[in-house]
């Protein structure tokens, strides 16, 4: 089944999408929300009515908004591929290096990615994203996936010159952050470390590699993240990013903007964002 929220008539909505088409389903489940509905344990009851109820709205004809637009929690995994941390010259962590994200940096999928003003060191990061489905603290790795809800495609959109100062001020700019375009529940991605991510820039791959890859495993990730803060449904947990960004490249790749980046994950679909210059 694939999630997802959006907006249409001014009204902000969520529902499962069907073909060409979208079910909606604040109504048929009782929820003002998709992360209203995952709190409320309704997985089986967006299932059915998924499965029984005809479309009412083309996809075409929405505005996608990200997956889970108001989240709880971000928390991105850095340096997660050994390719990655060899390209920008970083040691392997010992442990899962997590940071925090702000709702406010999220994009839904078909949006407008916002280069900032005060920057031209744009770059890209192709992830791999879970939500949470399942409340939990001190989840044992063993039992982590029981709390996904569903897997999903992020950008982590960095502005890498002020990075260099703190992972904070590079990656929490409004607008720079596209998740999306649904949540695939974890029933038709039973694992996670088989799918393959490739990053498009203009049409051109950036990025490609297989999630097998990761250093710390989506279970790891999800212990290790609920063992100094609670999860919650509707969290996110972006997993990292493989080689090939831009500024481990010579002479580095920048976004700009009119640019149009695409992230695609087998069994979820792509992601596509249009880079824009801030204030406009």
């Amino acid at each position: 089944m694939k999630l997802l929220s959006f907006a249409t008539d001014g009204h902000v909505l969520f529902g499962a999408a069907s073909g060409d088409g979208v079910v909606t389903l604040n109504d048929k489940i009782g929820q003002p929300s998709l992360r209203a509905a995952l709190a409320a344990g309704a997985m089986e009851a967006m299932r059915q009515a998924a499965r029984t109820a005809k479309p009412d709205r083309a996809l075409a004809d929405i505005k996608f908004l990200p997956v889970i637009p108001q989240p709880n929690k971000i928390l991105c995994a850095g340096v997660n591929y050994r390719s990655h941390a060899a390209e920008v010259g970083r040691e392997l962590p010992r442990q899962p290096s997590m940071f925090v994200r702000f709702a406010d940096t999220l994009v839904g999928h078909g949006g407008d990615m916002i280069r900032p003003k005060l920057s031209d060191n744009f770059d890209y990061e192709g992830e791999l994203a879970l939500v949470i489905g399942k409340p939990g603290r001190h989840i044992p790795p063993d039992r982590a996936l029981d709390h996904v809800a569903g897997y999903t495609i992020f950008v982590d959109g960095s502005v890498r010159d002020y990075q260099k100062f703190s992972v904070t001020s590079g990656k929490n700019w409004p607008g720079t952050g596209p998740l999306g375009p649904w949540l695939v529940t974890t029933d038709e991605i039973p694992d996670p470390g088989k799918l393959t991510l490739t990053t498009r820039l203009n049409g051109q791959q950036v990025q490609h590699s297989g999630t097998d890859k990761l250093i710390y495993s989506i279970p790891q990730i999800v212990a290790f993240c609920s063992d100094f803060t609670a999860l919650s449904p509707g969290d996110i947990i972006a997993t990292g990013t493989p080689e090939g960004v831009g500024h481990g490249r010579n002479p580095p790749l920048w976004m700009t903007p009119g640019d149009t980046l695409e992230v695609e994950i087998t069994h979820i679909g792509v992601l596509r964002a249009h880079i824009m210059e801030e204030g406009r």
